[in-house]
C-alpha cells in the first residue's frame, strides 16, 4: 500500500456503488492497488476507483493508450487484453475470475467487431458499467478492432468454481 495526496481535484467512482464524485486536491489517499492501469484508493474509510487518465492526480504518470498491433484479432488476443481489466475490489483480472463467458470475433470486410458477454461477482455491484467500459476500451485498443460490445449477463450465475487456477492462487484459495 502506498500513501499519496491528490495534486488536483479528481473525479472518481465510488466502490461498490458505482456513483461518480470528485475528491478534492489535497485529499490524502491510500493506493490499495493499481492493476490494469486503474487505481483503487481508500480515503475517509471508503474505496474509490481512479481512471488511468487521472493517474497524474496521484502523482503517477498517465499512460497513453496505443493500439496494439499483432496480427489477426482472435478470441485469445481479446482474452489477453481483458487480462488487464480488474474488479477494483479484487486483485485478479476478470478473465481469471471467470467473469468472461463468451467472446465472439466477427470479421466483416475491412473491420472486426468483437462481442463479449461477461458477468460480475454480485448482481448488486454498481461497478458493472465501469468494468464493462474498461473491458471495451481494452478491446478497442487492439489493432484492427472497429467495434467492441460488452454485455453484462447473469446467466449462469457466477460462483467461485469459475475462478482459474492462476486466480485461485492469487487469492490464496489454493
Amino acid at each position: 500500500m502506498e500513501t499519496a495526496e491528490l495534486t488536483r481535484d479528481c473525479e472518481v467512482t465510488v466502490i461498490p456503488g458505482g456513483d461518480r464524485m470528485t475528491l478534492s486536491a489535497g485529499t490524502p489517499v491510500d493506493i490499495t492497488h493499481s492493476l490494469g492501469g486503474t487505481y483503487t484508493v481508500r480515503a475517509g474509510g471508503r474505496l474509490y476507483r481512479v481512471n488511468p487518465s487521472d493517474a497524474d492526480a496521484l502523482g503517477k504518470e498517465v499512460e497513453e493508450t496505443v493500439a496494439e498491433s499483432g496480427g489477426e484479432v482472435t478470441a485469445e488476443r481479446v482474452h489477453e487484453a481483458l487480462k488487464n481489466v480488474y474488479d477494483p475490489e479484487i486483485p485478479v483480472n476478470i478473465v481469471d475470475l471467470g467473469l468472461v463467458y463468451d467472446t465472439s470475433v466477427l470479421p466483416d470486410e475491412n473491420e472486426v467487431k468483437v462481442r463479449v458477454q461477461m458477468t460480475l461477482t454480485a448482481q448488486g455491484c454498481g461497478m458493472g458499467p465501469s468494468i464493462a467500459a474498461d473491458a471495451q476500451n481494452k478491446i478497442l485498443a487492439l489493432g484492427g478492432v472497429s467495434q467492441a460490445d460488452v454485455e453484462i449477463v447473469w446467466d449462469p450465475p457466477w460462483h467461485q468454481s469459475m475462478i482459474s487456477e492462476e486466480g485461485r492462487q492469487a487469492l490464496g484459495l489454493e
